[in-house]
């Protein structure tokens, strides 16, 4: 891998950032909200952003880059895209979950659902991310595609599971400013109480995890080297350092 040391700082700083991200989202919901529950309450609601950041943000951001850990070039690419697959299925089941709870509790509140930009873009997100799982496990994990036609699909799963991750991110930020609006009302959001710097915090965290993301998913240094290449690695001892693949990319990769 060409640039292996700067690969590894921004992994480390895009999984440290997520990491924090759902500790700061954590916080926020048990310390300054009402916890979490399941009773169509306000606790019910905090599964929402909570949820909404260990899948919808973290999850997907790992699934998106799990192509180009260089520790994981010794697995077979279908054992990669079973991975891969995974994730991102277990970030929809996550996205899914805090969806009810949001919609549980406006209607056990009567408060209206779906008129805000924050609601409009993040459904979005939440009925195309599944179309995307399905054509992804369609087109490149069941073998059955033509090599042709999943190289020529590649470049639109590329983009379109980028511009997803990044209405997700968007969606997140109008949720939680959202949020703060139309709960802090004593002191008030512009007083910026204590709860408003952390839930900003949160923001700038969540936005430069996906800013990360998005940096190691477009760098072409970075791929996965092509499959007989990766199928060597298992047999030597060469360090990531090492390994050099820079126009020895597939474009399924």
């Amino acid at each position: 891998m060409e640039n292996y040391p700067q690969f590894l700082l921004f992994f480390i700083l895009a999984s440290v950032v997520g990491i924090v991200s759902i500790a700061v989202a954590l916080s926020w919901v048990l310390h300054y909200r009402e916890g979490l529950g399941w009773d169509g309450g306000a606790a019910e609601f905090n599964w929402h952003p909570l949820l909404m950041v260990i899948g919808f943000i973290f999850l997907q951001g790992i699934a998106i880059v799990v192509y180009r850990l260089p520790w994981t070039w010794r697995c077979s690419k279908q054992m990669m895209k079973l991975i891969h697959a995974g994730l991102h299925i277990l970030a929809f089941i996550l996205a899914v979950i805090s969806v009810v709870a949001v919609f549980v509790f406006h209607n056990a509140k009567n408060i209206p659902n779906m008129y805000s930009l924050h609601s409009w873009v993040g459904l979005a997100a939440v009925v195309l991310y599944p179309s995307q799982i399905v054509l992804g496990i369609a087109v490149y994990l069941i073998p059955v595609t033509p090599v042709r036609v999943r190289a020529a699909l590649m470049p639109l799963h590329i983009y379109s599971g980028l511009f997803i991750f990044i209405s997700v991110i968007a969606a997140a930020l109008m949720g939680i400013t959202e949020k703060l609006i139309f709960s802090l009302k004593s002191p008030a959001y512009k007083d910026s109480p204590p709860e408003a710097v952390l839930v900003n915090v949160l923001g700038l965290l969540i936005a430069a995890f996906g800013a990360l993301v998005v940096w190691i998913a477009t760098r072409s240094a970075w791929k996965r080297p092509r499959e007989e290449t990766a199928q060597t690695l298992s047999n030597n001892t060469t360090s990531p350092e090492e390994i050099k693949v820079g126009t020895d990319m597939t474009t399924t990769s």
